[in-house]
């Protein structure tokens, strides 16, 4: 009766534990948004923030990956480790680099907007890529058509209308601010660009990340060296950009905040659980939580930045809000009559690791579930 019990209410754990995994992660990604923002306007590169950022990372998650991943961690190859390269270009150079620029020409808020275009890009890519099915005539794959659409426009109304402008918050700060033109609004549509740019390499992300989790299965390890090779890869092009040793120095300020803070949580953390969700939801999953960090990150900027609020932003949030229910639910289903496995005697569970098919296109995870 008690084994039954346990087992029903594991089995019911499993099923909502990557949702929580992936509201919790847009909870952080808000505060690396909002963080970051400030840190940039106050004056630091963001060539040095990232190379702290992924350094920083890369130090937490090593200890971590050696010690508990040292029995299951595979062997490097040639193909892995040109993989991990070049998950290293797209997050920390290309991604992080355009999203730190367009969020100095615009705001948290509306970078955060933008980013919402992930899962649309995302699932393109993973549609060509083969690492999304769809089937038309099935009501799931409706839905996450149809979500993902709606998510882009609800997205775009945020790009394309602002309307009437607010603050939650009244101060000093926000009552100057509204008597003159926004600094950023010279640079809003390069601003724009920028964050598209990063968009579109971190969609590109996530599918490759989905393929390299599979083929080395240890989510720490991998973390740990997709931050290594982003601290060195953006190190080479700081060192470039900044000739000043004053870039460099950091104080017990916000300085020192923004890059232990992404470092930790924004890349250390995200990239180890998105690659845990990645091996059973896939990537469309993963990214379909974002429009979740574009609220908060709204509801943020404007209390802390004293950033404005405007109404496009809260029709486009509720149409993103729609889009997002519907591919999550579309996703759901395609899982709902697979029964987990994930619990199980503690000793036999140290003996399942991953296997994957040479070719990498079918595989076994540590659900049983073939992918």
């Amino acid at each position: 009766m008690g084994g039954a019990s346990m087992s029903l209410c594991c089995g019911a754990f499993n099923k909502v534990k990557p949702y929580l995994l992936m509201v919790g992660l847009q909870f952080g990604s808000a505060g690396m948004y909002v963080i970051s923002a400030q840190t940039l306007k106050n004056g630091m590169s963001r060539y040095v923030l990232i190379v702290y950022r992924n350094a920083i990372a890369a130090l937490v998650l090593a200890p971590f990956a050696l010690i508990l991943e040292r029995k299951i961690r595979p062997k490097m190859t040639l193909s892995i480790f040109l993989q991990i390269v070049v998950l290293g270009f797209l997050e920390p150079i290309l991604d992080q680099n355009f999203a730190y620029l367009g969020i100095t020409y615009t705001s948290a808020s509306f970078a955060s907007a933008i980013m919402n275009a992930v899962p649309s890009v995302t699932f393109v890519m993973a549609v060509m890529l083969r690492l999304e099915r769809v089937k038309i005539k099935e009501a799931r794959g409706i839905a996450k058509i149809v979500g993902t659409i709606v998510t882009f426009l609800g997205a775009l109304v945020m790009t394309l209308y602002k309307g009437p402008s607010f603050h939650l918050i009244r101060s000093t700060s926000t009552a100057h601010s509204g008597t003159g033109t926004d600094p950023s609004d010279k640079h809003w549509v390069a601003g724009t660009l920028f964050i598209l740019i990063g968009c579109c390499a971190w969609s590109a992300f996530f599918n490759l990340q989905s393929i390299t989790v599979k083929k080395y299965p240890a989510e720490l390890s991998l973390s740990s060296l997709i931050c290594l090779m982003g601290a060195m890869q953006s190190a080479a092009v700081a060192l470039v950009a900044e000739h000043h040793p004053a870039a460099w120095r950091v104080g017990w300020d916000s300085r020192l905040l923004a890059p232990v803070y992404t470092g930790v949580v924004s890349s250390g953390i995200t990239y180890y659980v998105q690659g845990i969700v990645m091996k059973t939801r896939g990537p469309v999953f993963v990214t379909a939580f974002n429009p979740l960090c574009m609220i908060i990150v709204a509801a943020l900027g404007s209390i802390i930045l004293s950033e404005k609020l405007y109404l496009g932003s809260i029709i486009g949030g509720i149409v993103i809000a729609i889009g997002l229910y519907s591919v999550v639910w579309g996703k759901a289903k395609d899982y709902s009559t697979t029964p987990s496995q994930e619990c199980v005697d503690p000793k036999v569970e140290t003996q399942k690791l991953p296997v994957t098919v040479a070719n990498g296109v079918a595989a076994v995870d540590q659900d049983g579930i073939r992918k």
